[in-house]
């Protein structure tokens, strides 16, 4: 299972974002990645609405891990901060994503703009989607 959203640069739209990846996750019974993956979309629709300020893409993807994917027009990838400077005026919230997901990173694309991504662990016992058999697609 897989699906995207297009959302404008305004604050709104993290709300947005926030209220569309849970209601796919908890659709897909996997109610137990919920709060983290709201949590850290949260964090990626921030940081374009503050940075970036372009429109933006929000893609899910439902496989062997739960993804999220979130593509701006900004070349500007997005910086980690360090841990050292509590007070470092940015990059906390990419602390958060490198700190509860399993993987994550941030892509330049060919045509200009970033992908900034992340995935989390399917809950153990949770079927991942097969692809539609002839007889359904």
């Amino acid at each position: 299972m897989s699906g995207s959203i297009d959302l404008p640069a305004e604050v709104g739209s993290v709300a947005v974002a926030r209220r569309w990846v849970r209601e796919r996750l908890e659709a897909a019974g996997l109610d137990a990645t919920v709060d983290t993956a709201v949590l850290l979309v949260s964090e990626l629709v921030t940081n374009v609405v503050l940075h970036a300020r372009t429109t933006c893409t929000v893609r899910l993807e439902l496989g062997p891990t739960i993804r999220v994917e979130v593509v701006d027009g900004s070349e500007q990838l997005p910086e980690v901060a360090s841990g050292d400077d509590p007070l470092a005026p940015s990059g906390r919230g990419m602390r958060l994503v490198e700190g509860l997901s399993a993987s994550f990173g941030a892509d330049a694309l060919a045509d200009g703009g970033k992908r900034v991504w992340f995935e989390l662990v399917r809950p153990a016992g949770s079927r991942t989607p097969s692809p539609p058999s002839a007889a359904t697609a």
